[in-house]
C-alpha cells in the first residue's frame, strides 16, 4: 500500500525558513539540493510510513524521524495518509504540545 504524503501549512513554512537559512549561509544551490534531498526522504514515507520514534503526548501516533542529524520531522500516519506536522532544524525541541495545535 502506498500512502499519500501531505504537509501541514506550518511545515511548509518551516521548509521555506530552512531553505532561507541555508541559502543565507551556503548559497541557494546548496539550499536547493538540501531541501530536495529532505523532500525525497520525506516522500519515502509513502512506501514505509511507520518509521521513526513514537512520542507519547497530546498527539496520538506522533512519530519523529531525523534527516542527516540536522533536521527532525514530526508526522502522523492515518489510514492512507502521512501528515507532516513539522520540520525542525538544529535540534529544536519538538514537543507533542507544539504539534497538537496543527491537527
Amino acid at each position: 500500500m502506498v500512502f499519500k504524503v501531505v504537509f501541514h501549512p506550518a511545515a511548509e513554512r518551516e521548509l521555506d525558513d530552512l531553505f532561507d537559512a541555508i541559502a543565507l549561509n551556503a548559497g541557494p544551490l546548496v539550499a536547493s539540493r538540501y531541501i530536495e534531498g529532505l523532500l525525497d526522504f520525506v516522500e519515502g514515507l509513502a512506501g514505509f510510513p511507520k518509521r521513526g520514534t513514537i512520542r507519547d503526548g497530546k498527539v496520538e501516533g506522533l512519530r519523529i524521524i531525523g534527516y542527516q542529524r540536522r533536521v527532525s520531522v514530526g508526522f502522523v500516519v492515518n489510514d492512507e495518509t502521512v501528515t507532516i506536522l513539522g520540520v525542525f532544524a538544529k535540534g529544536r525541541n519538538v514537543t507533542s504540545d507544539l504539534l497538537a495545535e496543527r491537527l
